[in-house]
């Protein structure tokens, strides 16, 4: 079973592909359940992939501090996907629901083979930069 192209199609990282592309990219992906409670992904721990929400809500905390809510269209890790370093928040399940992994060896020869994608990686990337960055007086 691959993610729906719709909830894809929503991820501002994926605006430049084609159809073809986004088709390709859909069947790379993994479907994922979380429960209420379940943390996603822990700041400071290894990272191992990209994640699309399609159903349910989940918080980013950084330092401990809450930034947003994530709800379906949502994504993180995106950062995890170019470096494979370690996470800059810890992502907890709000509510059950359903998300949509990729790791970063199954998306490199995507972006190596289109590199239509890069430019929307690249701006997704530092707005998500700034959005973590501690907000100056």
């Amino acid at each position: 079973m691959s993610v729906p192209i719709e909830v894809i199609k929503q991820v501002p990282l994926f605006k430049g592909l084609s159809e073809k592309e986004l088709k390709t990219l859909a069947n790379n992906f993994t479907e994922r359940s979380f429960k209420a409670g379940q943390e996603l992904t822990s700041e400071g721990q290894g990272a191992a992939g990209f994640f699309v929400i399609e159903s349910g809500q989940a918080s980013v905390t950084v330092d401990g501090e809450v930034r947003r809510t994530l709800g379906s269209g949502d994504y993180f890790g995106e950062v995890a996907l170019i470096d494979g370093g370690l996470r800059t928040a810890t992502i907890t399940a709000v509510s059950d629901g359903k998300s949509w992994g990729l790791t970063p060896w199954q998306f490199r020869p995507l972006v190596e083979e289109n590199a239509s994608i890069a430019w929307p990686l690249l701006e997704a990337m530092a707005a998500r930069v700034r959005e973590l960055e501690p907000r100056k007086a």
